[in-house]
């Protein structure tokens, strides 16, 4: 690998990960003065931003979560232009840089390695990729959490649909980027998965009675 690439490369996880270090349950924390991740359901997601402080400021961090992930990849785009990167080669580099995001808001530096789930920002990745097929998936994924009643069963759904989409349209570079984005799914959701297989993840019904009372 020539010196160019080694830079480039280093330059789009950098732009990824750093990017991806920033949470959006900390700007709202710090204004709120609550440490959103300790409290609630112990996440640092829209969902528990809102659980704790109402829709307002679940929807201010779920717009940065998302927007930090469309942004990282308009700057990769700039990037790749700058270094003349063309054909598969760009869209390779879009998703390493996608993936980066993800990995960032999971394990930033800004939370000592133990940040959030991604889910937030891999809509953004689906967003910037295809808007349409973001929305689509997003209402798989709603269909399918109310009818298992576990949200990260609909969420999973997304995944798939990513996978399907990069397969039909790229080759093995781009295919073995998309299957990264599902394994990171599942290491962060690996609790999850056993807790529904215990018969303890609590239900997405339950969770709505819960915020009704």
């Amino acid at each position: 690998m020539r010196g160019e690439d080694v830079n480039l490369l280093f330059l789009i996880i950098c732009i990824g990960y750093l990017l991806g270090c920033l949470h959006g349950s900390q700007i709202v924390g710090r204004y709120k003065k609550i440490n959103i991740k300790k409290s609630g359901m112990k996440n640092s997601g829209a969902s528990n931003a809102t659980l704790l402080l109402g829709w307002k400021y679940g929807l201010i961090v779920a717009i940065v979560d998302v927007g930090k992930a469309v942004l990282s990849l308009l700057l990769t785009i700039h990037v790749l232009q700058y270094f003349q990167v063309i054909d598969e080669l760009f869209i390779v580099y879009l998703l390493l840089n996608g993936l980066f995001v993800i990995i960032g808001h999971n394990y930033p530096l800004t939370m000592n390695f133990n940040g959030g789930k991604g889910t937030a920002s891999f809509f953004g990745v689906l967003l910037f990729f295809n808007w349409k097929l973001a929305i689509i998936s997003l209402c798989i994924a709603l269909i399918f959490s109310f009818i298992s009643n576990y949200f990260v069963v609909g969420t999973l759904t997304g995944y798939i649909v990513f996978n399907i989409y990069v397969g039909m349209l790229h080759t093995k570079g781009p295919i073995l980027l998309s299957l990264l984005f599902t394994l990171l799914f599942f290491v962060k959701h690996s609790e999850n998965f056993k807790r529904i297989m215990n018969n303890e993840e609590v239900k997405l019904r339950a969770f709505f009675r819960k915020e009704a009372s």
